[in-house]
């Protein structure tokens, strides 16, 4: 494999590839996608099966577990024995935050599969071609009196699962970049910044769904204080990093102001992912202009920023050492 986008053969001491850095982020996708669907259902769910809060809640059903197992597969794949995976299943260690993570996502998958059942049961009756699945149909709506539990349990299961991308990384003390207790912190943050994201744009380009302008005000704002969130925990970050012991402030400043990845940094998590947007929400407010085509725009650069986050955190902690 190549261990990033291209052939960059100088860096030979990539261990944890560009598939690392796209299941971080499937993760991080999927739990915040789902979280966004539970907090948009508790809190701003109208009764109408056209409302863009009842095509956010869809879209989440559906990217959260597409996405864990997208992210699942690229990870058996990269482990480079995908026979051998059922051994993390079935031998635990709980000092291990790998361990923990299986054990989280082996809670997490089926849950989420469920709650995508359930949103999509009352859909699914209408077609006739469903009928072999009567059995599996009836047996979702025994869940419905348990709807509630499922989600809270789902609620939780979410966090842990975004966050613990975070933990995985930061327990590597061996490398600088990664040692900082913000991490969990920032990666469960812009999981949230993409799962915003994701399930406007899958609600508005799949789901029916009437919006107006107050309704791609509440969403543009919505967005921006996610990032508004998530500047200064990079800031933080940054700044931990730079008083902390050892090899940390060096590998840090390196990091910044260094090489492709620190052009990375700039340009594409700071310039793309986090600017772009705020320059949109500025424009559209300022203009009192509310398009579904800033909504969107929003959308699909603030997902490409969170991946790009993913891709600069991985690479760049394993180059710059300090």
């Amino acid at each position: 494999m190549s261990p990033m986008w291209g052939s960059v053969a100088q860096y030979s001491t990539i261990h944890w590839s560009w598939a690392i850095a796209i299941y971080l982020f499937l993760a991080g996708l999927s739990s915040g996608s789902i979280i966004v669907a539970l907090l948009v259902k508790w809190n701003r769910h109208e009764r109408s099966n056209s409302s863009i809060w009842d095509a956010m809640i869809k879209a989440g059903s559906v990217v959260a577990p597409v996405a864990i197992f997208l992210g699942l597969i690229v990870l058996v794949i990269d482990l480079g024995r995908p026979l051998s995976f059922y051994w993390l299943l079935i031998r635990y260690n709980i000092t291990s935050v790998m361990s923990l993570g299986v054990l989280f996502l082996l809670i997490y998958t089926p849950i989420v599969v469920v709650f995508m059942l359930l949103v999509f049961e009352r859909s699914v009756i209408k077609y006739p071609f469903f009928a072999p699945l009567e059995s599996l149909i009836n047996l979702v709506k025994s869940f419905h009196s348990y709807a509630k539990i499922i989600e809270y349990f789902l609620f939780a299961a979410a966090l842990c699962v975004g966050s613990y991308t975070g933990f995985l990384l930061s327990a590597l003390y061996a490398i600088p970049l990664w040692n900082s207790p913000l991490l969990p912190i920032l990666f469960l943050t812009s999981s949230l910044s993409s799962g915003v994201a994701v399930n406007i744009l899958i609600g508005l380009l799949f789901f029916k769904s009437t919006i107006n302008a107050e309704s791609i005000k509440y969403l543009l704002v919505l967005d921006t204080r996610v990032i508004l969130t998530e500047l200064p925990l990079l800031g933080l970050f940054f700044i931990g990093l730079f008083y902390a012991g050892g090899d940390a402030p060096s590998a840090a400043k390196m990091a910044l102001t260094e090489g492709f990845w620190a052009g990375i940094f700039w340009l594409g998590v700071i310039g793309v992912g986090l600017g772009l947007p705020l320059l949109t929400v500025i424009i559209a407010l300022r203009s009192h202009v509310y398009r579904v085509g800033y909504v969107v725009i929003n959308s699909m650069v603030v997902i490409l920023g969170v991946l790009m986050l993913r891709y600069y955190i991985i690479y760049a902690g394993q180059i710059y050492l300090g």
